[in-house]
């Protein structure tokens, strides 16, 4: 018995070296039980497990499996045969057994493979066969047949045990991930020599090895020769050929099985001898450094800077041909021939490698000339060539177009749920459905996955085989046809999510087995129905806890909803992954599910079912769209905006379609669904119109149709403006300045919203930054700029904004000074612009001057030119001044082109002229019409106008003497397509004007109309014939509010007889004399009245007065309605309270203020209705004045003085007056405006009481003066000397001490004589004071004086030589004298005194001591006056200085002892 149980165990160690397997739990499990039959001790067999391993049953074919378990059987009987065993007669009952158990293993294999149970039945038939073989065998003694009966008896059992765990054996725990037992490693090698990479893996199945080259797999044949790869005996190599510099690149060796895909990585970089680089292409292969970086031929990482010089515009092809993307690059520091790493997108995602194709095209040399310096940089051309954006024709006309965006969105080893978006084109007929197509990956054959078209947007495929990677494509149906198929998925692998990441493996260890019995597993947990549609029902669920060591497969089972009948789904394919899908289950049907888990051990428990399930479509289709808006944007493109689909859900996009208008042909706009409510359709042809419609996309397929949208004509309406043009300063002041420009050319098919200013200084020459000066946008083409520098030139430009966007900002202007300015003549107009442009007239408006000069502007001139004539030929078109804004040019020549200017008029004089106008041709352009007056048959005058060149943005706009008039009580206007009508309501002298009609939104078509008092009279009187006979109104109906707050009605006709009757109307409905209602009429002076004791907010609405005289009638209404009724109410209301004020002590004239002649502020105020008891309290911002003297009432009159008002004064005054009959109050604001209006008045008082200008000589001088009351800073002082405002300087100063304003001039000289102006602004009008210095004496011009030249002091080393000079002046020629410690010095040897010419002193020592030492003076003088200049001269003794510092240091140190 032991040499058996011997035998067998090695028959079974050599097995597994012959067979290159690895022994598994089946075998063991055979083992302990063949150990245990003979009651021996269990044996643990020790075994190596290599890197390379191949697993037996699991990977193998059928076949192989089947001739494993024959040779198992032809082994054991050899052993049997060998000990002579004879079996007994009882063989029989032997038979039965076994073919007992083999029935019950047969039964066992339904739910198993058909591989299983192919191999059961072979096994079943030789081990019959064996029996009867036996059987042949001679008896042997009783004792010996027992024995081997038990001995045949437990081998039988073994067996079957053995066949029957084979066939629940679990696969799973044998597979290993691929593991890199050695990688590859990096190299550098030389040019032109061989490299090898190496790298061996381990894992089961046996990996596949793919070698990659910066991410792209090598093709060997793409490069015969070049690559050399060979797999074995798990040794993977990858060998170069005479590498060169385009092999320089990052390796990947790439490992993959049904386990999951690990890589290694290494470098190779081939070097070059230095001098023979630029005769290949080098390539920057990938790596970790940002895109800036590369290798360079010398191994290092290098900087370089990237810059992209083109853009993209839209491009259009059809679907199937090839598109090219280009754009140039600009790569420094140059490398020759270097090409950096190159990504592209596509809507955010990165364009692969199988979708395009990266190309470089060309290089180009560009050249900048920077300080004198060509330097040459290399430009590279970037093409890529992708497939196009619209759809091809289908091989079946009328069949749909490809779907799109085929992807997985989940995958395990049952089934891949496949996804896609429907296509734009449904061929003309709705899509029925969509047919799915796979691949494996590696191969040519493509299979259709679904019998039936499908129409939800996602799919489960199944029957896929574990581990093997596949791709997918889509084809939609309709009832034509099918269509072309969709672009290829990415390939995914039938795995589980989990089994996907590698895991490392130990290798090389010696491992021992043991195995226990197995255990049931338990019910799976959290089963939910992840998905349903009609075509297919997704499950989900968590695998259980208990489960032991094995793996596991589930069973999912069904019933219908309110049944207990259970039935299995996959009865012949168990389910490896915790998700499943189920096919062939009926429309509208409710089920419920269940999923049981299996193991070696058995099926364990059903799971708690699911809720009840209906199969359909739980996702809606979604809702059509509203809302279609389209707006222009280019001359070939419009934007359509849309309000999205309400209570979408899983929404993927929209799909928009254009028409030709009229046509009823509809082309998509767009091939990919668009998420948002806003999208560009390109492409569209200029002066086309189109309509659009907009369709929603979920995966549940297309919603209906959105309703069409209006027509709309293709052209560039919607841009940002051109720049303005024409900056000029209209007013300057001491810290701000005014700007006037011109509005664009081209404003962008919108109407200009606003204007944006900028500033910059500019000192000496040398613009400095770029500032804000406005944060809100400018409506007029003028803007005032404040808080500027004094006397600083600054520079501006400025940029329009329409509802397109910003425009670009305009030219910089020329160079403006801020100062103040005096010019007493206006300014010149601004913002001139012409209307209404016919063959022999126009019409010019423009703007007022902001600089009115010292007086108002009184008038304008209007002159004009041909534009091609010179400056001289001006001609003016008035003769006298205009006041209004706009002038009518008349007698124009057709086809000339004019230009135009303004210019304002004060009391001063002429101004300067505007900008010009124009140029403009006097031309009637095609399709001109003009106002028409038209009087209908009820006398109703109107003034019409037709335009036939509006866009849908165009609106008509009507004015009188051009301001607008269409709020106007007495006018009414009605438009209505592309007509307007403005009807007079009552045409009278207030009527007369000239009335214009604009139309916004188009190239200036206008049209006027004059009413003056002829055309008056000839429309009153056609009016009247037209109309019945009315009574004539002398007023129409009036309100107005009485004393205590009472509302009279009142209106007066010219006659009324004593047969006249008047209706009262109020909102339609006739009302009666009573309480609320008073009437009155009388008939010889014609007023009809009705008085209403006050107003409540039930009393809005519009009231009439309805006439009739015998057969004449007429009526006369009022609306009081809204803010009308409002303000009427507010105002009876205030009457009324009024009334109650004045019954207590009252303000007859509330606060008001005036200047006195002293400068002082009185701040005064009226009362009535007081007696003793009142008394008054004045207050300043909530602060009660203390008032020295009691008020005196008996004149009525409060007054409060404040002397010498400045700014500190500013603030809120307030007084009440008060008694037992009660209050009253009256309050002032002396802040902002009303604050610089008293200041104004102040400061023309100040300056009115200035003294006359007076003279004073002063040592240093002259000094012009004038006193006033008191200074305050906001009177601003300017002096002039013969017209031109001074310079101050250190000569000339000005300033104020006190109440003296004086200006000092220092030194004065003949050009100092002539007249002096100061002038004293108020902020509004100029005071001046004048003196003429011309007859003043000559004492002050033409005494004698040092002009300069002589230091204070003068330091000079002994024995050197003293020079000095002095220049002197006078009139006549001043006499010289020089003095020394203030003794007359005269000229010797040692000492020159010269003066020569009468205007230069000469001073020279020519070797000084220590005796010239000393106080010098020099004396001019002449017969108007004399002057002295003093200075020092020092002189030193170097040998003494040194002696003098010593002894200083000795003295130094010793007081520090």
């Amino acid at each position: 018995m032991k040499r058996q149980l011997l035998i067998y165990q090695v028959f079974l160690y050599q097995i597994f070296f012959w067979c290159k397997i690895i022994v598994s739990e089946v075998w063991y499990f055979e083992l302990s039980k063949i150990t245990k039959s003979y009651h021996c001790h269990p044996y643990v067999l020790p075994f190596l497990c290599f890197s390379q391993m191949h697993v037996s049953g699991i990977t193998d074919t059928e076949e192989e499996r089947i001739k494993e378990a024959a040779a198992y059987i032809a082994q054991r009987n050899l052993l049997a045969s060998e000990e002579g065993i004879i079996t007994s007669k009882q063989s029989t009952a032997s038979k039965q057994s076994t073919a007992s158990k083999q029935s019950t293993a047969s039964k066992q294999s339904v739910a198993s493979k058909q591989s299983t149970a192919s191999k059961q039945s072979v096994v079943s038939k030789q081990a019959t066969s064996t029996l009867q073989q036996e059987e042949t065998f001679e008896k042997k003694s009783r004792k010996v047949a027992i024995r081997e009966k038990a001995e045949q008896l437990s081998l039988r059992k073994t067996l079957e045990e053995t066949e029957a765990y084979h066939a629940k054996l679990n696969e799973d725990h044998l597979l290993h991930a691929p593991e890199f037992i050695i990688k590859p490693r990096s190299h550098t090698v030389w040019e032109k020599e061989n490299v090898k990479l190496h790298c061996s893996v381990a894992g089961w199945p046996e990996p596949r090895v793919t070698w990659y080259k910066n991410q792209v797999p090598i093709n060997v044949h793409a490069n015969p020769g070049k690559y050399i790869i060979e797999s074995r005996y798990g040794m993977h190599t990858l060998e170069i050929n005479a590498c060169d510099f385009e092999d320089t690149a990052q390796y990947r060796a790439s490992a993959m099985n049904v386990k999951g895909e690990l890589s290694a990585y290494a470098s190779v970089v081939v070097k070059r001898y230095k001098g023979e680089f630029d005769e290949t292409r080098f390539r920057a292969g990938a790596s970790t450094m940002p895109l800036s970086f590369a290798v360079t031929p010398y191994g290092y990482a290098s900087k370089f800077e990237i810059h992209f010089d083109d853009k993209f515009d839209v491009s259009f092809g059809r679907e199937g041909e090839t598109m090219s993307l280009g754009c140039r690059v600009v790569i420094t520091p140059e490398i020759k021939h270097f090409q950096p790493e190159i990504q592209w997108y596509r809507n955010g995602d990165e364009l692969r490698s199988h979708h395009c194709t990266l190309v470089w095209v060309t290089e180009r040399d560009f050249f900048s000339n920077k300080n004198k310096k060509i330097k040459k940089l290399r430009s590279k051309e970037i093409r890529l060539r992708y497939g196009s954006f619209r759809n091809a024709d289908a091989e079946i006309e009328g069949a749909p177009a490809a779907p799109l965006d085929v992807k997985c969105l989940e995958a395990n080893k049952d089934y891949i749920i496949i996804s896609w978006k429907q296509p734009a084109v449904d061929g003309g007929s709705p899509i029925l459905g969509y047919f799915i197509d796979k691949c494996e990956v590696g191969t040519d054959s493509w299979s259709q996955c679904n019998d039936t078209p499908v129409k939800f947007a996602r799919f489960p495929v199944t029957g896929l085989i574990e581990g093997r990677s596949y791709i997918f494509r889509v084809r939609a149906v309709n009832k034509t046809g099918i269509g072309f198929p969709s672009r290829v998925s990415e390939p995914v692998a039938a795995l589980d999510p989990a089994e996907k990441r590698s895991c490392p493996l130990p290798t090389f260890e010696w491992v021992c087995l043991f195995f226990s019995q197995g255990i049931v597993p338990g019910p799976p947990t959290d089963l939910s129905v992840t998905e349903a549609t009609r075509s297919y029902v997704v499950l989900s669920w968590k695998p259980p806890g208990q489960r032991g060591h094995e793996g596991i497969m589930y069973f999912v089972e069904k019933c219908e909803a309110g049944t207990e009948n259970w039935q299995r789904v996959n009865t012949e394919l168990p389910v490896k992954s915790p998700r499943f899908a189920l096919f062939d289950l009926v429309e509208g049907k409710s089920y419920c599910f269940r999923v049981r888990c299996s193991n070696s051990a058995g099926v364990g428990e059903p799971s708690e079912a699911t809720e009840v399930t209906v199969v359909g479509d739980k996702l809606d289709i979604p809702k059509a769209p509203g809302n279609i808006i389209p707006s222009r944007n280019t001359d070939t493109s419009v934007v359509v905006t849309w309000e999205e689909s309400k209570d979408a859900k899983e929404l993927v996009g929209y799909y928009i379609e254009a028409s030709v208008a009229g046509s009823g042909k509809w082309e998509p706009c767009n091939n990919n669904p668009v998420k948002g409510s806003r999208f560009t359709c390109h492409g569209l042809v200029t002066g086309q119109s189109y309509i659009f419609r907009v369709r929603a996309v979920n995966a549940a397929g297309l919603s209906e149709y959105s309703q069409d949208s209006e027509a709309i004509e293709v052209k560039a309406a919607i841009a940002p403006p051109s720049p303005p043009y024409d900056i000029t300063c209209l007013e300057s002041f001491r810290d701000s300045m005014v700007l006037g420009w011109k509005q664009p050319d081209k404003i962008g098919g919108a109407e200009i919203t606003g204007y944006y200013v900028n500033y910059r200084e500019v000192i000496s020459g040398v613009p400095g930054k770029w500032r804000e000066a406005n944060v809100k946008a400018v409506s007029e083409e003028a803007y005032k700029i404040s808080n500027l520098k004094e006397n600083m030139v600054y520079q501006f430009q400025v940029a329009a904004m329409n509802m397109a966007g910003l425009g670009a900002p305009s030219a910089v202007s020329e160079c403006f000074k801020c100062e103040e300015w005096t010019i007493a003549v206006p300014g010149p107009p601004h913002s001139l612009k012409y209307s209404e442009v016919r063959k022999d007239s126009l019409v010019l408006h423009w703007k007022p001057p902001i600089h009115s000069g010292r007086t108002p502007v009184t008038g304008y001139f209007v002159d004009l030119k041909e534009a091609q004539a010179k400056e001289d030929q001006w001609r003016g078109l008035n003769e006298a001044a205009i006041k209004t804004l706009y002038l009518k040019v008349r007698g124009l020549k057709e086809g000339v082109s004019y230009v135009f200017r303004v210019r304002a008029i004060n009391q001063a004089g002429v101004g300067k002229p505007s900008d010009l106008a124009g140029p403009v041709v006097a031309e009637t352009r095609p399709g001109t019409k003009e106002v028409v007056v038209h009087v209908d048959d009820d006398g109703v005058i109107s003034l019409n106008f037709e335009c036939d060149q509006m866009t849908p943005k165009s609106e008509f706009t009507w004015s009188k003497d051009y301001v607008s008039a269409e709020d106007s009580p007495r006018l009414e206007v009605e438009s209505k397509g592309n007509k307007t009508k403005m009807t007079f309501k009552d045409l009278g002298m207030d009527d007369l004007g000239l009335y214009s009609c604009d139309v916004t939104d188009t190239d200036g078509i206008a049209s006027s109309y004059l009413i003056d008092e002829e055309e008056l009279k000839r429309l009153l009187a056609l009016s009247h014939e037209h109309k019945f006979p009315t009574v004539p109104v002398k007023s129409e109906l009036a309100v107005e509010i009485l004393e205590k707050g009472q509302v009279r009605f009142w209106m007066q006709a010219e006659k009324l007889s004593a047969n006249a009757k008047v209706n009262y109307i109020f909102n339609e409905k006739e009302i009666f004399e009573g309480p609320k209602y008073k009437m009155h009429i009388d008939r010889n002076t014609g007023i009809i009245e009705m008085f209403m004791e006050q107003l409540q907010d039930e009393d809005e609405g519009t009231y009439s007065f309805q006439l009739q005289d015998g057969k004449a009638t007429n009526h006369s209404t009022v609306v009081l309605i809204g803010d009308v009724f409002k303000k009427l109410q507010k105002e009876a209301e205030f009457q009324r309270q009024e009334w109650i004020r004045k019954q207590g002590p009252h303000f007859a004239e509330y606060l008001s203020w005036e200047v006195t002649g002293e400068c002082n502020v009185l701040l005064k105020c009226k009362v009535a209705n007081i007696k003793k008891e009142t008394h008054i309290v004045w207050y300043k911002d909530e602060r009660e004045i203390s008032v020295d003297e009691k008020h005196d009432f008996k004149d009525g009159i409060c007054t409060l003085l404040i002397t010498e008002f400045s700014k500190k004064d500013a603030g809120i005054y307030e007084v009440i007056l008060k008694d037992d009959r009660g209050k009253d109050k009256s309050r002032l604001k002396l802040v902002d405006e009303a604050f610089k209006e008293l200041m104004t008045e102040v400061c023309k008082k100040i300056a009115l009481s200035a003294t006359d200008l007076k003279i004073q000589s002063t040592a240093e001088g002259i000094r012009l003066y004038s006193f006033v009351t008191y200074y305050v800073e906001d009177l601003k002082v300017n002096w002039s000397h013969n017209g031109t405002a001074i310079k101050y300087s250190d000569r000339v100063k000005t300033g104020v001490t006190g109440e003296q304003i004086w200006l000092q001039i220092n030194e004065p000289t003949p050009n100092d004589k002539g007249k002096y102006i100061m002038e004293l602004f108020d902020g509004k009008t100029g005071h001046q004071k004048t003196v003429d210095l011309s007859g003043q004496g000559k004492q002050i011009f033409y005494r004698a004086r040092v002009l300069g030249g002589l230091p204070d002091v003068v330091t000079i080393q002994e024995g050197k030589a003293l020079n000095l000079t002095c220049n002197v002046w006078g009139d006549p020629s001043p006499e010289v004298s020089w003095l020394k410690n203030e003794k007359a010095l005269a000229s010797d040897d040692h000492c020159t005194l010269k003066f020569e010419a009468g205007k230069t002193a000469y001073f020279t020592i020519t070797g000084v001591s220590t005796a010239d030492s000393g106080k010098y003076g020099l004396v001019v003088k002449n017969k108007y006056g004399s002057e002295t200049s003093d200075f020092t001269v020092s002189v030193f003794i170097p040998e003494e200085e040194a002696r003098m510092a010593a002894l200083e240091s000795q003295k130094g140190s010793k007081r520090a002892k």
